[in-house]
């Protein structure tokens, strides 16, 4: 089986669910717009092919690029994991009639409005929700469903360019933010915990499914930049409190028509106990995410959902052992990193339960903390009682700190 695979290198995880692809027996032909030379060595054993298209933003030149393509290889599968090219892969599979989503399967993926109004039609709790492409629609969308808000692009990824607004005067510094974005989405603010419903499935059928807890929300992470976010992937996935979310996540699968791939939803569970769809991507989860997945249940989901799309199963048995627990840092200063304080004395109390540290080393510059969830690096706990993980976390939260100067 050919599997042409957009984007194999960027972002960093692409390389791992290419590397998955080859040891599933496909022979990958990557398509990206980097140099071949900018590529890891791994990656580029990886591939049987590697084509560079001068941008991904002139879809007809990168048509007529995998038409060539097919014409001397032939082209089984067309994969992407990188959601701003998930319309051009639909584009690809379209001009070459291979089986996968459509453009018109993908749309509800990448635009929200679409999305909920889809969702609403089939009877699910979503957000009250407006597009808006002008500062107008966004004050007209605001006075409808009331203060608080969210402000949101409507084919955006993560939280870039999203905003909680309390009241009239931030919603007119908001919509100066925003202007670079061609349309948002204004929204209910939903006052709830925040989670996800990410699944692996093929021909209709969730081969493997997972659920988070954000601690906080990101918002507020995007908000603070003394919080250190922790994202937990829970073993107890069958827990009564997660059933409505869990059920949700299978009804949108189901309403919006997915088949075959990663999904990755979010939802949020009120203090009453109701359940709010908040977004749904047609692609794994980001910061990281996947690799809690791995921690957890001591697999690899990377080559799982390879061999979900090559061959409709996963082989691996999934045992949901822990829960595992990412936290993310941010150094205190400005400049390069100088000094990490606490790691130590983590590492000796808490051993094996720490199964991964990735932080930036001495002398490497800040990131910026607005565009990245990863910030200044990241640790890795796992534990299978809830309360010692959340323990070990809490005190990396706490006790490990990075200075920068």
């Amino acid at each position: 089986m050919n599997v042409l695979m957009i984007s194999p290198g960027y972002p960093p995880e692409m390389e791992y669910f290419t590397r998955g692809l080859a040891e599933v027996g496909a022979k990958v032909i990557g398509l990206g717009d980097q140099g071949e030379e900018a590529l890891s060595d791994d990656l580029r054993r990886y591939l049987s092919a590697y084509v560079r298209v001068p941008s991904f933003g002139d879809d007809g030149a990168v048509l007529e690029k995998v038409r060539a393509i097919h014409g001397r290889m032939r082209i089984d599968l067309v994969e992407t994991l990188w959601e701003p090219q998930m319309i051009l892969a639909a584009k690809i599979r379209e001009r070459l009639s291979l089986t996968g989503m459509t453009v018109a399967e993908t749309l509800p993926f990448r635009d929200k409005e679409v999305m909920k109004a889809t969702l609403d039609a089939a009877g699910i709790r979503t957000p009250g929700h407006y597009r808006c492409r002008t500062a107008g629609e966004c004050r007209e969308a605001a006075e409808r469903i009331g203060f608080p808000v969210i402000v949101k692009p409507i084919a955006g990824a993560g939280s870039a360019d999203t905003y909680r607004v309390d009241g009239a005067g931030e919603l007119e510094k908001v919509i100066g933010r925003v202007r670079h974005v061609p349309e948002v989405s204004v929204e209910e603010f939903v006052e709830a915990e925040e989670h996800t419903f990410d699944t692996v499935c093929a021909d209709g059928e969730i081969l493997f499914y997972n659920m988070c807890w954000y601690r906080p929300r990101p918002l507020d992470s995007r908000k603070h930049e003394w919080i250190s976010q922790q994202t937990i992937a829970l073993r107890d996935v069958e827990a009564d409190e997660l059933a409505g979310g869990k059920k949700m996540g299978v009804d949108v699968l189901k309403a919006l028509g997915f088949r075959t791939g990663f999904t990755h939803m979010e939802w949020y569970r009120k203090e009453d106990g109701e359940v709010v769809f908040g977004e749904i991507a047609a692609r794994s989860p980001g910061g990281r995410t996947v690799d809690l997945m791995n921690w957890a249940n001591d697999i690899d989901i990377f080559t799982g959902w390879a061999e979900a799309v090559c061959h409709g199963r996963i082989s691996q048995k999934i045992e949901r052992k822990y829960n595992a627990a990412s936290i993310f840092k941010r150094a205190v200063g400005e400049g390069r990193i100088s000094r990490i304080d606490g790691l130590g004395r983590l590492l000796a109390e808490y051993g094996e339960e720490i199964v991964c540290v990735d932080l930036l080393p001495l002398g490497a510059p800040r990131r910026d903390w607005h565009k990245t969830l990863i910030s200044d690096g990241m640790i890795i706990a796992r534990h299978p009682d809830l309360a010692r993980t959340l323990e070990i976390v809490d005190r990396i939260g706490t006790d490990l700190q990075l200075y920068a100067s």
